[in-house]
């Protein structure tokens, strides 16, 4: 079982991301190290939304998105966690 995170993103997303991108990462990476996270990026045309693939609990990932600096500074407006029955892969 994996959970998807998605996240909708603020209209100015592209502008104001730079400064929290760093935080954000390093946030993900440590997620990614530790076999939490396997997959994680923003959807193009338009940057309205990123999904976040894992493997931990829902309660990891919740831990996630309330640390999160895009979330925390608004640059996420909204959020949900869905479990995903993979069937391939």
């Amino acid at each position: 079982m994996h959970l998807l995170l998605e996240y909708t993103l603020a209209e100015d997303y592209l502008e104001r991301r730079t400064a929290l991108r760093e935080d954000h990462l390093g946030l993900a990476r440590a997620a990614h190290e530790r076999g939490e996270l396997l997959l994680a990026g923003a959807l193009p045309d338009p940057y309205d939304r990123a999904l976040l693939v894992w493997t931990a609990s829902r309660e990891v990932v919740e831990r996630f998105v309330e640390a999160d600096p895009y979330v925390v500074h608004g640059l996420v407006t909204g959020w949900t966690i869905r479990p995903w029955n993979v069937v391939i892969g």
